[in-house]
């Protein structure tokens, strides 16, 4: 079944997509599209995709209200450099967005970057150069802004900066404390704090150095916990809580990083998946870092640590433990004055556990709220200090996003979910008392998807929004909703840098199908070029990723992307969200336990058959395209189901689960040990002989997520099975491809590969 965007979302889920304009009159908010005049128009090319300006427009990021709620901060590229990031503000008394503090300023030269923090902006998949992170100070007068291996203080009022650091070490994971005394960083695997108005500085642990890291996050928790910080200042500034990895029991590997003029071995400890992994300790320390005490996690060693946080109090420090199956998570309480620890509960699950941020403790130190899948859906509660459950907040055949705000003077929870559609994302608010769960409020009110910060104290919140037809808006908000006024507006007008193109953007038609088994439903978006011709069988590309926390089929902006080029040379693209992918709650996400690479291909083979169905598609000429997990499923869609999926590309694949690392992959798998012929029956190795069609893989050689040994040993086996297949590889790229150069000629390679194999002659 299809159906056009304007109407899909009412099929399937009883949301109706309106033109933007429809809504005006009720929200006050303007359409975001003027019309295009015909003589701007330009054909869309791949060097332009990935040129400056940006084609979304203004799309500032890292936003953020002030501490006394005055100005709404963010970051945003240069006009004339899309990678070099300035601060600019939003001041509510002056209604004006102004450059609050430009990067080169503070730093203008080229900015050389430790390994660990190189290593640390991979695992945030965050690139670019000036000002990257910032903080404000708890009053709001000043900011802090690390750069080069230094931090540097500005104060806003005066707009003056200085450097508090100039040493040989690098300072990483830069704060302000709570109330602003003090700065806290890592050096050289050490905890440090400097006293702001003495500059004096303070070392507050010594062992740091080799396998020891103090206050840091170990490379799971980076990567595949979203935890990048290993230590939490108290609210009253009087102790720290921090993490000592030793990182002694992980193996070592030599890997290669191959750049163009050079080849690096790299020494790394790698937490593959059935070895050891780091032994974990939490401590707290005085602001003298005169007094360590480290807090008994229990005789088990082999667990992680995946959260901490203070109560209000400062008194209560809390942590949640998670086994190495992943499939038990204790929330647990520790009091500083009396050395005490207190279970306040325990989630258990049969497949895995997955992890959040949705963790609030009342300021009266009586409760707090916690999201669970334990209806099988995410959804809020409420429990008391001793565990006992005091209310279900939310509840329903839908999700919890994330907890954004407590109101807890007017007895409100507001929180983003897919309560209307799993294909859109909304704030919602919902009593505190939790007497009518299933009566949730709907605050945001344009049908798309909508990311959410509240101000500190509640009062207003900023609202990133987009749809399907709409760029990214940011504006503020009443808590109530209303709007307050446009941050970035972004329309799109005739100097809009996407006006040219926007006329010839193809807006995708959302449908649904029942999974071959008639177990699940599938949402797939569907995109057609212009001017079809009737009679006339088109080429379908299917860009896949497929895997667990992810989602490709949303009511979200695309905008004039490499989905639009490949639909304006011709061919038909499609995306399905398989089984195993996010927002649908566990009986969708758990049929990929202890088998990868199964049920996700033979949804997406349910995909295909419909597909076969449409009387303008020529079956001969599907082929598949994916990165990472994407590229893992093009591999598997390849081998296993040739008659479906004619021609591949797969990049940076995983082709041997046991080359990533534990926390992600035994996630899935469980252990090798219990689960050894689900790994084996994962690879993608069993099924090499299936393959018929044309492949080409892709790989950057200085990737340190998917290794690349993972692409070294296909070739070889592929070789050894007499398949032939093309390779391309980006000597230096890691695993996120960066930079316009190497993504120009990478998307050029795709595009030349599906025209090789799928335009006709003439």
């Amino acid at each position: 079944m299809k159906f056009t965007v304007k109407k899909a979302l009412l099929t399937l889920t009883c949301s109706l997509i309106l033109p933007l304009s429809a809504y005006a009159a009720e929200s006050n908010e303007l359409a975001t599209s003027a019309s295009i005049t015909a003589e701007s128009e330009k054909k869309l090319t791949i060097e332009r995709i990935f040129s400056a300006p940006s084609l979304n427009g203004q799309t500032p990021k890292s936003l953020k209200f002030s501490p006394d709620g005055n100005r709404v901060t963010y970051l945003q590229g240069k006009a004339d450099d899309l990678h070099r990031y300035d601060l600019w503000e939003y001041n509510l008394a002056s209604k004006e967005n102004k450059l609050l503090v430009d990067s080169q300023a503070l730093f203008s030269g080229t900015e050389t970057l430790s390994d660990e923090e190189k290593a640390r902006r991979e695992r945030q998949r965050m690139y670019g150069f000036g000002i990257m992170e910032y903080q404000f100070s708890a009053d709001g007068t000043a900011l802090l802004f690390p750069l080069n291996g230094d931090i540097y203080y500005y104060h806003i009022a005066t707009k003056t900066s200085k450097r508090l650091t100039q040493t040989e070490g690098f300072e990483t994971d830069v704060k302000f404390s709570p109330k602003g005394n003090y700065v806290s960083y890592i050096r050289e695997q050490n905890l440090y704090v400097r006293h702001i108005s003495s500059n004096n500085e303070r070392q507050l642990t010594k062992d740091g150095g080799g396998v020891i890291k103090n206050g840091m996050s170990e490379f799971v928790a980076q990567e595949e916990m979203g935890r990048m910080t290993g230590y939490w200042w108290s609210p009253d500034e009087k102790h720290l809580a921090f993490l000592r990895v030793d990182e002694s029991p992980v193996q070592t590997v030599i890997r290669n990083e191959i750049y163009a003029e050079n080849i690096e071995l790299i020494e790394q400890r790698y937490p593959a998946t059935g070895t050891n992994n780091v032994h974990i300790q939490l401590a707290v320390t005085d602001i003298k870092g005169k007094k360590t005490r480290f807090i008994d996690t229990g005789d088990n060693k082999d667990i992680y640590i995946p959260r901490v946080k203070w109560l209000a109090d400062s008194e209560n420090l809390s942590y949640q433990w998670q086994s190495r199956d992943q499939k038990e998570l204790i929330l647990k309480t520790y009091n500083l004055k009396k050395r005490k620890q207190k279970t306040l509960l325990t989630e258990q699950s049969t497949h895995w556990l997955n992890l959040h941020k949705d963790l609030y403790f009342l300021k009266d130190n009586k409760s707090f709220i916690w999201a669970s899948e334990r209806d099988g859906f995410k959804h809020l509660y409420h429990f008391d200090l001793n565990g006992k459950l005091i209310a279900q907040l939310t509840k329903g055949s839908w999700v919890v996003d994330s907890l954004k705000y407590v109101d807890e003077k007017n007895g409100w929870i507001y929180f983003t979910g897919r309560a209307d559609t799993p294909l859109e994302r909304h704030l919602y608010k919902v009593p505190l008392a939790g007497k009518s769960p299933e009566q949730v409020q709907r605050l945001t009110k344009r049908n798309g998807f909508h990311s959410i910060s509240f101000a500190a104290k509640g009062g207003n919140f900023i609202d990133s929004f987009s749809n399907i037809e709409t760029p990214t808006q940011v504006s503020l908000h009443e808590k109530n909703g209303k709007h307050i006024t446009w941050l970035a507006e972004n329309k799109v007008t005739n100097n809009h840098p996407v006006a040219p193109y926007y006329n010839d953007i193809v807006m995708p038609e959302f449908g649904s199908l029942k999974s071959d088994d008639g177990q699940a439903t599938l949402f797939y978006k569907l995109y057609k070029p212009k001017n079809m011709q009737p009679g006339t069988k088109y080429p379908v590309i299917v860009k896949v990723y497929g895997g667990p926390h992810a989602q490709r089929v949303t009511n979200k902006w695309q905008g004039a992307d490499m989905i639009q080029y490949m639909v304006q040379q011709g061919y038909i693209v499609y995306q399905l969200d398989n089984r195993g992918s996010n927002y649908r709650g566990t009986a969708f996400e758990f049929p990929i336990y202890e088998k990868l690479g199964d049920i996700e291909v033979n949804d997406q083979i349910t995909g295909v058959k419909f597909l076969h169905t449409l009387p303008y598609v020529d079956k001969e000429r599907i082929g598949i395209y994916g990165h990472s997990y994407g590229g893992y499923m093009a591999l598997m869609t390849m081998f296993k189901a040739g008659d479906y999926f004619k021609a591949g590309v797969s990049g940076a694949p995983v082709t041997d689960w046991l080359l990533y690392d534990t926390h992600y992959t035994e996630r899935y798998l469980n252990h090798p040990q219990v689960n050894a012929q689900g790994y084996e029956q994962s690879s993608v190795f069993p099924y090499i002989s299936g393959l018929n069609g044309p492949l080409m893989v892709y790989h950057g050689m200085a990737d340190d997520n998917v290794l690349f040994t993972n692409t070294t040993k296909l070739i070889k086996a592929m070789q050894d099975e007499n398949k032939i297949f093309e390779l391309m590889t980006y000597p230096g790229s890691k695993h996120s491809m960066r930079g316009k150069k190497v993504k120009v000629h990478l998307n050029n390679t795709i595009i030349d590969f599906f025209d090789r194999h799928f335009k006709k002659p003439g």
